[in-house]
């Protein structure tokens, strides 16, 4: 059986959009790592952050900049 240095040497050369769909499948066979209260926590915590004007949302462009950024990292 290959260690598992070896397996993530071959998922980190699969296309993008395998490695998304092999994370995927791993983070679920090891059970949820937050529950529907922690998001709704965090939620309202950034809600609420943008509201006091303590935090600025990002622009869209600056979404998917930061979203293109991490997909090349």
């Amino acid at each position: 059986m290959p260690s598992a240095s070896e397996i993530q040497a071959l998922a980190l050369k699969l296309p993008l959009r395998s490695r998304f769909k092999l994370a995927g499948e791993l983070l679920r066979s090891v059970g949820p790592a937050v529950t529907a209260d922690d998001l709704l926590e965090e939620a309202t915590r950034r809600d609420d952050g943008l509201e006091s004007g303590e935090t600025t949302a990002l622009s869209e462009s600056e979404f998917w900049s930061g979203i293109r950024s991490r997909r090349t990292a």
